[in-house]
């Protein structure tokens, strides 16, 4: 009997690094909702973190994929989370117009380096669309985040919150489409 491959341990841990990325995403809008609508000082806590976190997610996710050298759109985006996150928290100085400009422009900009990374792995780990698809609807999510503004709608934490929920909706359906794949994979077990 021949034994199917079994998954690699990239795929192995992006499953593992997507389930995380989509938890962390859920526990921020029940967090964004629940306390952040209503208090001003972790609102303001809560849009600096998501940032903080993509990038810290990034750093790790490259390490654990050979390294920053060898993840190049990764190390951008780590850049430019920390980079947004240090913006957010100025932007917090000005108002919540100019925080959702910053969330806006950094939508953009991480969701073209998603979709750029989606389409890298899609070779090595296989089953990257979704990722492809976060990336691309994150860009879109942007240019509705000026578009927000540019409407004078009133604004607090919840309205990243949608982009949020999408993030949180892709990493997990990356997470299980690598799951099912892997149970695909997995090794048949012998007659006896």
């Amino acid at each position: 009997m021949q034994r199917r491959p079994s998954p690699s341990p990239q795929a192995q841990w992006l499953r593992t690094y997507y389930f995380t990325r989509a938890a962390v995403s859920i526990g921020w809008i029940v967090l964004a909702v629940a306390v952040g609508r209503t208090s001003p000082l972790f609102g303001a806590v809560l849009f600096v973190a998501y940032p903080a976190w993509d990038a810290l997610a990034n750093l790790i996710d490259a390490r654990k994929s050979g390294g920053l050298r060898a993840n190049p759109t990764q190390t951008l985006n780590l850049v430019v989370s920390v980079v947004t996150a240090v913006s957010v928290a100025l932007a917090l100085g000005i108002g919540l117009k100019a925080v959702i400009q910053v969330f806006g422009a950094w939508a953009i900009l991480s969701g073209l380096l998603q979709l750029a990374t989606g389409v890298r792995r899609w070779k090595v780990a296989g089953s990257q669309w979704a990722m492809v698809l976060s990336g691309a609807q994150s860009a879109l999510a942007g240019a509705f985040f000026f578009k927000r503004v540019a409407a004078g709608v009133p604004l607090d934490v919840t309205t990243v919150a949608p982009y949020a929920a999408f993030g949180a909706f892709y990493f997990l359906v990356s997470a299980v489409w690598l799951t099912v794949r892997a149970g695909r994979h997995a090794p048949a077990p012998l007659a006896g």
